[in-house]
């Protein structure tokens, strides 16, 4: 027997749509496609702009390509079909008494619903031809009389997402009655905390009330109203995120006891000694944060930020020491089986001398540092010190590893979050560290990587070569060649990058199809040929002839963009440059620079896209990786530049994670206090 329905009212903003007058089932369907399915989600539904109808321009007013508002009266209208009725167009004629606007909407006949000759109409949009004054596809809402005509009319009106069948007038007086309603039922999610928040801003921008923000974003009597109703309701998103944030940190803490992984210094002396260079001092400040997490009470959990060549690897190397030192093992994963394969003979090199033991296990190689082993499934002796360095293999079911103590992911941005808690659990709360050599924008470092905290290796090695970076048009190609010709025969090496393997529609260049026409422009030199689609031996034959400098020429799609260090490559051609996003043609370029010689990357351009011109343009003024990653994160928003890899950061409604640092800083600090309390 089934138990009775609970009889206990719901709040008022969580009252679904349904229930609200005016609402029926075709209003519900159409609603839902929104998003909207209670009062709280209608109240919160953004605006997606706003028009100032206390001024207008008159029809005479309206200049070519330039977004206005206009009103005026319809004197004619009609449809008219062609090419036997499977195209149309509809047109309406507007006279405000200085001229007439034709507003057209090309294959849309059911516009003709919409409009009645003598009709006032609103007409938002850009005029394409001034003879006659004419915009294509405008913005329009028919003004309509009565008592609801002040909600429409002389005022900042919102004009909202839509979905088809659902007109602006009806959602906007939807909202205005709701609010009329529910308003005084809006509360403070922190009264306390909000009430102090005068004492954190200045008094020229104070954070207005909930309730009065909602009104104001909505319905503001000022244009300076929407950004601050803006801001306080995205601080409000972002002190809900971090409390949920350090929550889960507190949890973590409450079950979780760090492993004493500090170590003896009985390798790292030997290990530091023998590298023939000395350490930064932002790798040895690094180095002491480390050893105090690998030494706490609790699992670190940390990101460790470098900019390309910043030397993240010897720091690496270093907290698998003190892990290895303490009697525990450690797994190193990296996003690429050529990464996996270069940090194996890295590592191997540095490691073997002192006795510690370096497996290898990606997809195709389950091996150890003896090529004719066994694959490695069981785990590591319990007496031995022992290094794993894999790919996504190492989070296989069939992987056992003992003595867990530290886990290091690589190029942690080409993992998912499930990828790096699957690997983690191989262990029994092992400390984590997770390094980046895309800087990372300080808003996502303190949202979608708010659990951890970060260390930054903010300078380079001392002795390394200038990177400089040139834009170029696909015309000047012939010139660039030229110089690349001539930094080979100074016995210098060059990566060529393209963004396919094989040529699709659309123009891009493929380098299965230009490795013939490589080994033409360059026929003097040896050029090699590397992409995802080729096995695994002969990736690694052709990087070991680039590192022997048999090979002089690395033709290469995106994926040495992680990773791959030979000092002697000092030039990089990327064609299609505006293909890629900023931060990854960054580190793109990282794969130069690694040597004494000055460094050259050019960038060609084939599109004519001055947009794009722009964005490379970037590059061209700076190396700061961290300035680069600000730029990218406000051209691309971070829904492009996260792609479908990361998870668990909410779809904000309000925040602007491109621009919104000292919002986010404040959350975080009220996020602390409220949990504090």
């Amino acid at each position: 027997m089934s138990a009775p329905p609970s009889t206990t009212p719901l709040p008022p903003l969580a009252r679904p749509l349904k229930e609200l007058r005016g609402v029926g089932t075709e209003r519900q369907t159409q609603l839902a496609r929104l998003g909207l399915f209670t009062v709280e989600d209608l109240l919160l539904h953004r605006p997606r702009r706003y028009e100032d109808r206390r001024h207008f321009r008159s029809i005479a007013e309206l200049q070519l390509d330039e977004p206005a508002t206009t009103r005026g009266t319809i004197v004619a209208l009609g449809l008219k079909r062609f090419r036997a009725g499977q195209r149309s167009v509809f047109e309406i004629i507007l006279d405000d008494g200085t001229a007439r606007l034709h507003c057209r909407w090309w294959n849309l006949p059911f516009m003709q619903n919409y409009f009645a000759a003598g009709d006032e109409v609103f007409v938002f949009g850009k005029p394409n031809s001034l003879k006659p004054r004419t915009i294509d596809h405008p913005e329009t809402e028919v003004i309509e009389g009565g008592e609801e005509s002040f909600i429409h009319i002389n005022r900042i009106a919102p004009v909202y997402p839509l979905t088809e069948g659902l007109p602006q007038r009806w959602v906007r007086s939807m909202i205005w009655r709701t609010l009329e309603q529910f308003e005084s039922h809006v509360a403070e999610p922190w009264p306390e905390l909000f009430a102090a928040l005068a004492t954190k801003t200045p008094a020229a921008i104070p954070f207005p009330p909930r309730a009065n923000a909602i009104r104001m974003i909505h319905f503001p009597e000022a244009l300076a109203d929407i950004e601050l109703a803006r801001r306080r309701l995205a601080l409000d998103e972002f002190v809900d995120l971090q409390r949920e944030i350090q929550l889960r940190r507190k949890k973590f803490e409450s079950k979780a006891s760090g492993l004493p992984c500090g170590g003896d210094n009985r390798w790292m002396k030997p290990f530091l000694s023998r590298l023939g260079f000395q350490l930064t001092p932002a790798q040895t400040r690094v180095l002491r944060e480390l050893r105090h997490d690998l030494s706490g009470a609790h699992p670190m959990r940390r990101l460790l930020q470098g900019d390309v060549g910043s030397g993240k690897t010897i720091v690496a190397a270093c907290s698998a020491l003190m892990t290895l030192e303490s009697g525990y093992n450690v797994a190193l994963m990296a996003p690429t089986e050529i990464l996996a394969e270069q940090h194996f003979q890295t590592f191997r090199e540095w490691f073997e001398p002192l006795g510690v033991t370096v497996h290898l296990q990606t997809g195709s190689r389950k091996t150890g540092a003896d090529k004719s082993q066994t694959p490695l499934l069981a785990p590591p002796a319990a007496s031995s010190a022992t290094l794993i360095i894999g790919t996504h293999a190492l989070v296989e079911t069939g992987f056992a590893f003992d003595r867990l103590g530290l886990v290091i992911i690589d190029e942690q941005h080409k993992f998912g979050v499930t990828q790096r808690e699957q690997l983690v659990r191989k262990g029994k709360y092992p400390h984590l560290l997770v390094m980046t050599a895309t800087p990372i924008p300080r808003t996502l470092g303190l949202t979608l990587y708010g659990e951890l905290d970060v260390s930054v290796i903010d300078e380079l090695p001392k002795g390394r070569g200038q990177i400089k970076t040139f834009v170029r048009a696909a015309d000047k190609l012939p010139k660039v060649w030229a110089f690349i010709r001539e930094q080979l025969a100074e016995g210098r090496q060059a990566y060529v990058v393209y963004p396919r393997v094989e040529e699709t529609s659309g123009g891009l260049k493929a380098v299965t199809k230009e490795f013939a026409n490589l080994q033409t422009v360059l026929a003097s030199y040896q050029v090699g040929l590397l992409h995802g689609r080729l096995k695994s031996a002969d990736k690694e034959k052709v990087m070991a002839g680039f590192r022997a400098n048999t090979v002089q020429v690395l033709l290469a799609t995106p994926l040495i963009e992680v990773g791959v260090d030979v000092p002697n490559a000092t030039i990089m051609l990327i064609e299609n440059a505006e293909q890629f996003g900023l931060a990854q043609l960054h580190q793109l370029r990282g794969r130069i620079g690694r040597g004494t010689h000055n460094s050259f990357c050019i960038l060609v351009a084939a599109a004519k896209n001055k947009e794009a011109q722009q964005r490379l343009k970037v590059l061209e003024e700076t190396n700061d990786g961290f300035r680069i990653a600000e730029a990218d994160l406000k051209l691309r928003g971070p829904g492009e530049l996260l792609g479908q890899q990361q998870s668990g950061l909410p779809r904000f409604r309000f925040g602007n994670l491109a621009d919104d640092w000292e919002l986010i800083k404040l959350a975080r600090e009220l996020a602390a206090q409220t949990l504090s309390r």
